[in-house]
Formats: C-alpha cells, structure tokens, sequence
C-alpha cells in the first residue's frame, strides 16, 4: 500500500494521508472528520438525533450537524470568499432544532455547504488568504491554510461529543 494512495477504513471513512503535500494532507483529515460525523448519524432516526447528551445541555447530533454546515459556510464563504451570504438556518448558530427539519434535510444542507466551500478553494493555495468577518478580528487576513486547521479542529472537538451522544442514544463506542 502507498501511503498517498486514498485508502478506507472498514466502516467507508477515508484514511487521511499519510504522506504527501501540505493542501491535499489537510484536506484529507478535514475528510474523515467530516466522515466520522456522518457515521455518528448513521441508522438513526429523526427522534434520536434530537436526543440531547446531558442536563444541562441540550446537545444533538441534528444541533451539531446542522452548526457545522454554518460552521462550512461561515469559513469558506464568508471568511475566504469575501462573500455577504446570509445563515444557513434562520436561528444562525444552526443549534436550535425546528420541528420540521429533520436529519436527512439537515445532512442535505450541510453537504451542500461541503461542496460550495470545495468549489471555492479548488485550485487554491493554502497561503492564498481571506479576512475575518465580525468580531474583535474583523478585517484581519486569514490563510486557507489557518481556516483548513481549524476547522479539523472544530471537527475533531464535535465528533468527541458526537461520540458521547451516539453512545447514549444507542451504545454505539468508537470510530
């Protein structure tokens, strides 16, 4: 097996690269956080994704699944683009749950949100940069490169709580 060969764990997540160039590594790892999400959701239904982890908190998955898609607009489009895009979902920080909303229209939005953020980095440098919107740091230049890290980081952290839901709601450990 060559290590810059895409491989895939027995469940269908992608093996990040093990060796190769700076953009396609992160953009890999960036991959299997998204993967693991996805799986923490897999063969639940609506009821479920709605059950919180713990009192206080009122942490889903449906709530963490529907942030990471504002999360993947927010960085991408915003924040690398420059462009003015308005929420995701109408309660902005993608948390809240609507009634209506489910787990697959939720999955829909967010993978949406994957592929637009895809299309406006392809081709992209990770130094090429964008600015921050809003905040203390607003109008302070940001890499691609940055934005790519944080965001596996910001994966990586959700997915722990991930973990700790899914296992509530079913037992379901790992991955």
């Amino acid at each position: 097996m060559t290590t810059n060969t895409p491989q895939r764990l027995p469940d269908g997540r992608p093996v990040p690269l093990l060796t190769g160039d700076e953009l396609p590594m992160l953009e890999s790892w960036l991959e299997f956080h998204r993967a693991t999400l996805e799986l923490k959701c897999a063969g639940l239904d609506d009821a479920q994704v709605r059950q919180a982890s713990a009192e206080p908190s009122e942490l889903t998955l449906l709530g963490l699944v529907q942030h990471l898609a504002e999360v993947e607009r927010n960085w991408f489009q915003r924040m690398f683009a420059g462009l003015d895009v308005p929420p995701v979902f109408e309660e902005e920080t993608g948390y809240s749950l609507v009634p209506g909303r489910g787990i697959n229209e939720a999955l829909a939005v967010w993978r949406r949100e994957i592929a637009r953020g895809r299309e406006l980095t392809a081709g992209r440098s990770p130094a090429d940069t964008g600015r921050m919107v809003g905040g203390p740091l607003a109008g302070v230049e940001v890499s691609l490169r940055w934005i790519l890290i944080h965001l596996i980081e910001e994966y990586a952290r959700h997915n722990g709580h991930a973990d700790i839901l899914r296992e509530r709601i079913d037992g379901v450990t790992g991955a």
